[in-house]
């Protein structure tokens, strides 16, 4: 049976170099990026990950449309890395408006998780343990993202967070 491991933590924390390290232990893995070149700096930040990973995963390149991405894999795909559902949030944000956390994308995400293709990993964004957002966007990315991890946290087998490198196991 297909499990769901997901990561979460803050910017930096090393849940992306942790969630590697689980990958590793699958053969055929994919690694679904989530980001949009939109300028130097994230092209800079892809190329960085793109170096990280090497030629040890399979990359597909989604930064919408993760349950299609998911629905689509090949039929020997081990495990699918998923990096990130907070970039990926903020992508659905960009493209259609705040109702991001309601949109069909979101939706169809969480029901393909239900019943996962292979075994999954999923990082994501612990955004919820700052201050509270000075202006209303970022409360609204802020409290849409919290409800989106939360729900893939009663879905996940495995729940880790990451601080300052160091992985807490929190769920399985």
């Amino acid at each position: 049976m297909s499990r769901i491991i997901m990561v979460t933590g803050g910017g930096r924390s090393g849940k992306s170099s942790f969630a590697l390290d689980l990958a590793m232990k699958y053969q055929n893995r994919i690694f679904i990026a989530t980001a949009e070149p939109f300028d130097d700096e994230m092209r800079g930040r892809i190329n960085r990950h793109k170096d990280e990973r090497g030629k040890l995963f399979n990359t597909v390149e989604e930064p919408l449309g993760l349950a299609d991405a998911l629905r689509n894999l090949k039929p020997e795909t081990e495990v699918v890395l998923i990096d990130c559902l907070t970039v990926w949030l903020g992508n659905i944000m960009h493209h259609y408006g705040t109702e991001a956390e309601n949109s069909e994308q979101v939706k169809a995400f969480l029901d393909v998780m239900r019943k996962p293709p292979c075994n999954i990993i999923a990082v994501t964004n612990e955004v919820g343990s700052g201050i509270i957002p000075g202006d209303k966007l970022s409360r609204i990315f802020r409290d849409s993202a919290g409800r989106i991890n939360q729900s893939l946290a009663k879905i996940a087998d495995e729940v880790y967070l990451i601080v300052s490198g160091l992985p807490l196991k929190l769920k399985g």
